[in-house]
């Protein structure tokens, strides 16, 4: 049996989980920051990085504590070291650092989007059935969708990543938080988008897609720029007195921009944008490719239409986190901590946060 102590402080969470061989979590704790940041309307770094050095003991200690196993208990310190925000980065990095130094373990360096492929690899908190799940089959086809990356990826075998396509401009969870926030619907934006969807009709505004052609890359800043567009024509329209019909807003916190805008509507119409984007470009490499499965992580993986669509578009099976390990955390660093020490992979003293990290990726 291998324990992995898995710490995660890239963005705006403070997260350590201890992982038995890769996939069953023996616990996993996370302190948030939402509260925080949502005054904003986005993460504030350096607020963040103040926060993850107030929480990161406690958050550490009570994971040891959950998994009911001390220091001497584990074979190795995981730690997120890029990408990500440099501050928040340099707490986790140096704080696992201190912790293997002072008890002679071993300590490995995490690619933190690796880790939302291998969120996939973790045996849901609520498995029903003795036997744990299957591991995921190669070569296979990963969607890694969050606040700070959009990503289409072939992976041949543990850590052999070929990249197809990424956003050249915004994240799709980055769309989501600068749409939630032109429509008032706080932050973060992609739960406010998703849960004012519910409410709306799709098919009320043709918002566009952006192909670009048979490249797997994405594109959203066009999406978002159409989506400004119409609210100032609803505003323009309210300083000429002209009168539309209200749209109920779902959330006491959401205070719309116009008073008559279609928040509903329009946060619908601009979900299904990036949803079809998404799926449609997925199945169609997934069948180019002849992958045995497709698996989604990231932030924006939570969203239930496109968990939905991918299910119901794609020909293959599709694998997605439960909610909870598709948001940073310490087990999905874990996981991939566990693969890369019994590769036997192993991080200096002189390990330094990358802020820009990419995946480490092979030749075509």
């Amino acid at each position: 049996m291998t324990l992995i102590l898995g710490i995660e402080t890239s963005c705006d969470e403070t997260g350590a989980a201890v992982v038995e061989n890769g996939r069953r979590i023996r616990s996993n704790v996370v302190a948030t920051q939402i509260d925080l940041h949502r005054q904003y309307g986005g993460v504030f770094p350096e607020i963040a990085s103040r926060q993850h050095m107030i929480t990161i003991t406690p958050v550490i200690e009570q994971a040891l504590k959950d998994a009911g196993v001390g220091y001497d208990d584990l074979d190795a310190i995981a730690v997120t070291y890029g990408p990500g925000l440099a501050g928040s980065l340099l707490v986790g990095v140096n704080t696992a650092k201190a912790i293997a130094f002072a008890r002679n373990l071993p300590l490995v360096g995490i690619n933190h989007l690796e880790g939302h492929i291998y969120a996939n690899w973790l045996i849901p908190p609520d498995w029903p059935h003795p036997e744990p799940p299957p591991e995921p089959e190669f070569p296979l086809l990963a969607l890694i969708v969050s606040g700070g990356h959009t990503e289409l990826v072939l992976m041949h075998g543990h850590g052999q990543y070929q990249l197809l396509g990424r956003t050249l401009d915004d994240a799709a969870g980055e769309a989501f938080d600068k749409v939630a926030r032109l429509l008032g619907l706080g932050f973060p934006g992609g739960p406010a988008i998703e849960r004012a969807a519910r409410l709306g009709d799709p098919a009320s505004f043709h918002l566009p897609r952006a192909w670009l052609g048979d490249s797997y890359d994405f594109s959203f800043s066009g999406l978002k720029t159409a989506v400004l567009r119409i609210v100032r024509s609803f505003e323009e329209k309210a300083q000429a007195g002209a009168h539309a019909p209200r749209t109920r807003l779902i959330t006491s916190q959401s205070q719309p921009v116009v008073p008559h805008i279609p928040v509903n509507n329009l946060a619908a119409s601009f979900q299904e944008a990036v949803v079809d984007v998404l799926v449609e470009k997925t199945r169609r490499a997934a069948e180019e490719f002849g992958v045995k499965m497709v698996l989604m992580g990231g932030g924006v993986a939570a969203n239930t239409r496109l968990r939905e669509e991918m299910s119901r578009r794609l020909s293959v099976p599709v694998r997605v986190p439960p909610v909870k390990l598709c948001t940073d955390n310490g087990a999905v660093i874990g996981a991939v901590g566990y693969y890369r020490f019994i590769a036997g992979e192993r991080a200096g003293w002189d390990l330094d946060v990358v802020a820009g990290l990419t995946l480490p990726l092979i030749n075509p």
